[in-house]
Order: structure tokens, then sequence, then C-alpha cells
């Protein structure tokens, strides 16, 4: 099955997570002038856990992409913010019953990050350039804090 990658915009993300950017004026200007912040743009939730900060390395994919796995982190939110500038492929799915709906594919523009809610289907780290390396913010503790689900049918993203 093929599907087209969407804009990202925070409003079209907002049913799956946050779009983290800093886009517009900051919030508050700190140390002395020098630095812009913008605050509290991610809604973390790490239930009974704790946030912990990982490195992750992925390997560059390229369009067209097929997958036909998609994962959710039952606990706690998980968040992506590359370290290069350079967009990523961001792909989730609606929750059905417990099961993923039709997924839908969002690149990112340089510069942003997300983060996906607790419990929000989604595609593995996609990188389509730069250097695959992420910070990620997800929860650590106890309990099972991933399912997989393979689709019945693959899915084929390809750029609008």
């Amino acid at each position: 099955m093929q599907m087209q990658i969407q804009q990202i915009t925070k409003e079209a993300f907002a049913p799956f997570g946050d779009l983290i950017d800093c886009t517009g004026d900051p919030d508050m200007i700190i140390n002395l002038g020098k630095c812009g912040r913008y605050h509290d743009r991610a809604q973390m939730d790490f239930g009974t856990g704790r946030a912990g900060l990982s490195f992750f390395k992925a390997k560059i994919r390229t369009l067209p992409y097929e997958f036909n796995l998609v994962e959710r982190h039952p606990l706690g939110s998980q968040a992506f913010i590359p370290m290069s500038e350079h967009g990523f492929l961001v792909i989730v799915a609606p929750d059905e019953n417990g099961t993923p709906g039709a997924p839908i594919a969002f690149e990112t523009q340089p510069g942003q990050g997300i983060n996906f809610h607790k419990g929000t289907w989604h595609g593995v780290l996609t990188p389509l350039a730069g250097t695959g390396q992420f910070a990620v913010v997800d929860r650590i503790g106890d309990g099972k804090n991933l399912k997989e689900f393979l689709l019945q049918t693959p899915h084929i993203v390809v750029r609008g």
C-alpha cells in the first residue's frame, strides 16, 4: 500500500504527540540576553518510571521506504531529537481498539524533533539524511514498555 508524506505541523501531529521546535519568538530571554528559551515544548509522561536520556544511531533510509513494523510504548512517552540539522521521516498510526489503524507519514524539517505521546503507534526511527544520530528521552523503569505490531500489508512511503 502506497502512502505520501504529509506536511508536519503542530496541529496535524497533535493526536500522536508534540512537534518540538523553536520557531517564533522565545518564551523568555536568559543568560544576560544571550539565549532565547523555548519553554516546555513537549508533554513528557513517564508514568511510574523516570526520564532517561539515550543516544541512538540509526541507518539512513531512502525513499521510497517500505515498512511493515510499528510499535508503541504503553508506559511512557518517547522524544526524538536529531543531533544533525536534517529532518527525518515520522510514521504514526491511530489506535483502533488496541491495534494500529491506517499509518500516516510526516517529515520533520531541520531543527525539529518530536515527542510521541504514551501509547502512540509509530514506525521505527527513520532518518533520510544526516548522521542518523539522535538524543532520545524516554521512560526508564519496571514493566514492559514496548509493544511491536507487524502490519499484514507492507506500506511504501513516497514524496507527494
